[in-house]
């Protein structure tokens, strides 16, 4: 028993922070859990009903990012930067999957908002431990936390 508790501690430090956030969006698009797009995430922004809010850094739209912005720092909303849209729009369910499970014809998605996490697992664990640990923007290999005002 006592290896099996050793076992989940040492994969929860090896666990980095993009796999975790990986797996935090599966589960949530998998429990319906994800608002995908402006118009989704503005208004699961805007009616509180958001855990976490995931932006591109390569978003082109300035207005875009600045309404995203604003409306996680006035509703005290966590704020996670990712460097690729491609890359969010396929952990967001934005692609088909091939024979061998990769995926093919990748959508973009500028940003994607967790209304509801979907159940308690350990890479959820990481990104909340991450999140209270952050007191400040850090920048880890590709995913940076915003600072809220």
């Amino acid at each position: 028993m006592a290896a099996e508790g050793d076992a989940a501690a040492t994969a929860a430090t090896s666990m980095d922070i993009t796999t975790a956030l990986t797996e935090v969006l599966k589960t949530a698009l998998i429990h319906d859990g994800l608002a995908r797009g402006l118009h989704e995430a503005a208004k699961a922004l805007d009616k509180r009903q958001a855990h976490l809010c995931v932006l591109a850094s390569n978003c082109d739209e300035p207005s875009y990012v600045r309404l995203v912005e604003a409306l996680c720092a006035e509703h005290q909303i966590k704020l996670l930067k990712v460097e690729e849209s491609k890359q969010l729009g396929e952990w967001s369910g934005l692609c088909k999957l091939d024979r061998e499970g990769k995926a093919r014809k990748v959508v973009g998605c500028s940003c994607v908002v967790v209304k509801d996490y979907g159940k308690e697992s350990q890479a959820l664990d990481v990104l909340l431990r991450y999140s209270m640990r952050t007191s400040r923007p850090r920048t880890p290999s590709k995913l940076k936390w915003q600072k809220r005002i």
